[in-house]
């Protein structure tokens, strides 16, 4: 089914090559209006071929693959793709992600101090205004073979297509012309609450018009999609209308949360959570796409872009890193995350070791310690029985021993490498810096030493990476972010051969989403089940953590922790900005990361950043429209 889809893509970005002479939002799209519309509309499966272009205006880039004849003109076509763009905007703007690159206006965005007219800002506009254009053309013309059923169903989804652009013009624009019709106008500007009237008036119309729950080819949307976007939007409405719709937001959510889709537990590779199943190049069919409410398809062969997760994982790879273990020929050096994203991960290891027992003098030492082996503090141990000691710690890449009260007289190490403690024995070989659990057991002379991992979501890569950002510039500034994929949930490398392009597809909405929008719709005060909210809380981070270990109380479901639940579960998927806008922390100090505001350790900017600039040419062409505020 996903080759099937794929070939439509192919096929639909030869057919709809254009439908009419349009300028629906002013946008600087290379006008497509070359072929003849009777022939791409004949019927309903030519229509579907192009209901399939309208899709891919959100996956692809051009009329040909990578690169060469582009949709939008003026900037680098790979850059120019929808998920990269919500990437650039709505993840490197945040806490979650740094970038190398020197390009011009991309380091600007991390820095908060982009202008009007930035590439980037601008290429966003455009892409959201063709995926506008497509749909309306696509709308249009399909009405005439609207006495198909399955037509009808095309244009419902095109309809939800449409919904979502606007959605994120709304987002990360504010006040836009609004246009669902094919016109040579120049359009006027609507506000923001038209906008969101419009996104919720589109969404409630469709959803009883698009098929049922699961029913759709996979690809494709149903009913479901429509009800969670409407999640998404009503747990933003106070932000963007001025008035909460935290009652609706829960209702939405809870029509979700009893559809056909289901989290994933299915943990192929036996690495003790299902988590990262969701971002491997076989989601399409490992269980994760029973997640998957919305997702962009992708395929090495047939639907190549620089953007998508091709560049969502070259681009994470860099320094020490190994590029086969990711599926590709090599990395990009460049994408990067900072200390705040990874320290919500931070065990508290004081407390694991207060609830092991009673310190006692037995101790860790040796240059995998922090204090090296000239030290007199080693690391205690905690009796857990008599003779059983434990304990939770950070290490080092190196070798340690056992001893008692930082005296040589009585050490142990292991002279086989066999798990077994030898009097005076050789040095035990720490590998990779990492936090361990470290056990030692005196009634048999043995010990061990285990990899400690509580939340699973963190992939991190550390090795030869600084915690702290000095240069943005250096990749091995930053922690690694090895989320994304190209091998399948048995290691195997997608099918590119090359390596230069991904399987991996890229959910845009998932459930687990849901749940936490149900969540903090209620903690909110809307009118949910607080027990339903923990429980679907509970279910995210037993997955995560591999066990009910990590579960949480009514007590422990706040704001704050929603807002860092949030960054756990959906970090790196396009979503961050936008939390943390409605929690009032992307322009304010009360939450900085590095190099916020340009500032190293990070300061509060003005809050007309929480929007971007309409593109300055579109508002040379359109009189009618006034550029946001600060710009």
């Amino acid at each position: 089914m996903k080759n099937k889809i794929f070939n439509l893509l192919l096929l639909a970005s030869v057919m709809l090559v254009g439908m009419s002479c349009q300028k629906d939002l002013d946008q600087q799209p290379i006008d497509p209006d070359s072929f003849t519309q009777n022939d791409v509309f004949k019927d309903a499966n030519a229509a579907k071929g192009a209901l399939a272009k309208v899709y891919a205006s959100l996956a692809l880039t051009g009329q040909q693959g990578p690169a060469g004849q582009p949709d939008i003109s003026d900037i680098d076509e790979g850059f120019s793709q929808f998920s990269r763009m919500l990437f650039n905007l709505n993840e490197l703007t945040t806490d979650n992600a740094v970038v190398a690159w020197g390009d011009a206006g991309l380091q600007d965005l991390h820095g908060m101090y982009w202008t009007a007219g930035n590439d980037f800002t601008d290429a966003m506009y455009y892409r959201l205004a063709q995926t506008v254009s497509f749909a309306n053309a696509f709308i249009e013309n399909a009405e005439a073979l609207n006495s198909d059923q399955e037509v009808n169903y095309y244009i419902a989804e095109a309809r939800f297509i449409r919904a979502y652009a606007y959605y994120n013009l709304m987002d990360l624009y504010g006040d836009v012309p609004l246009v669902t019709k094919v016109s040579t106008e120049l359009p006027t500007q609507a506000s923001r609450q038209e906008i969101f009237n419009f996104v919720e008036s589109e969404l409630l119309d469709i959803q009883n018009k698009l098929k049922d729950s699961g029913s759709n080819e996979y690809g494709r949307v149903d009913k479901v999609a429509a009800w969670a976007l409407l999640s998404r939007l009503y747990l933003n409405a106070e932000v963007w209308t001025g008035t909460p719709r935290y009652d609706d937001c829960v209702t939405y959510s809870d029509m979700v949360l009893n559809s056909t889709y289901s989290i994933d537990t299915n943990d192929v590779n036996g690495n003790g959570t299902a988590y990262d199943e969701l971002f491997l190049a076989d989601n399409n069919v490992n269980g994760a796409q029973n997640e998957f409410i919305f997702a962009l398809n992708f395929d090495g062969l047939h639907s190549q872009t620089y953007g998508g997760t091709t560049f969502l994982i070259h681009a994470a790879v860099g320094g020490s890193m190994n590029p086969s273990d990711f599926g590709i020929n090599g990395g990009w050096f460049g994408l990067r995350t900072t200390k705040n994203l990874v320290n919500l991960f931070a065990v508290d290891l004081s407390a694991m070791n207060n609830s092991l027992g009673t310190i006692t003098d037995w101790g860790l030492v040796g240059s995998a310690t922090p204090n090296g082996w000239g030290s007199t503090d080693d690391i205690e141990l905690y009796e857990t029985s008599p003779n059983h000691y434990a304990v939770y710690t950070d290490l080092l890449q190196g070798e340690l021993k056992f001893r008692y009260n930082e005296d040589w007289g009585n050490n142990y190490g292991d002279d086989n490498a066999d798990g077994t403690l030898d009097a005076g024995g050789a040095n035990i070989v720490i590998p990779a810096a990492g936090t361990y659990y470290i056990t030692m057991d005196l009634d048999n002379n043995t010990y061990t030493i285990t990899p400690y991992s509580s939340d699973k979501r963190g992939m991190f890569y550390s090795n030869g990476q600084n915690l702290e950002i000095e240069d943005m510039t250096q990749f091995t500034d930053g922690y690694a972010v090895s989320k994304f994929k190209n091998v399948d949930s048995n290691g195997n490398a997608g099918s590119d051969t090359s390596g230069n392009f991904a399987d991996t597809d890229l959910p845009i909405i998932r459930l687990a989403e849901i749940y936490l929008n149900y969540a903090e719709a209620v903690v909110r005060g809307g009118n949910g089940s607080m027990a339903t909210a923990v429980n679907k809380i509970n279910e995210l981070r037993e997955r995560a953590y591999g066990s009910n270990s990590g579960d949480i109380t009514a007590s422990d479901l706040t704001l704050d922790f929603l807002l860092k639940e949030r960054a756990r579960e959906l970090y790196w998927e396009g979503q961050r900005r936008t939390d943390l806008i409605r929690f009032n922390s992307f322009t304010t100090a009360n939450y900085v990361w590095p190099f916020k505001g340009n500032d190293p350790a990070g300061i509060a900017v003005d809050s007309y950043r929480n929007l971007f600039p309409l593109p300055t040419n579109v508002l040379n062409i359109n009189p009618n429209l006034t550029q946001n505020q600060g710009y």
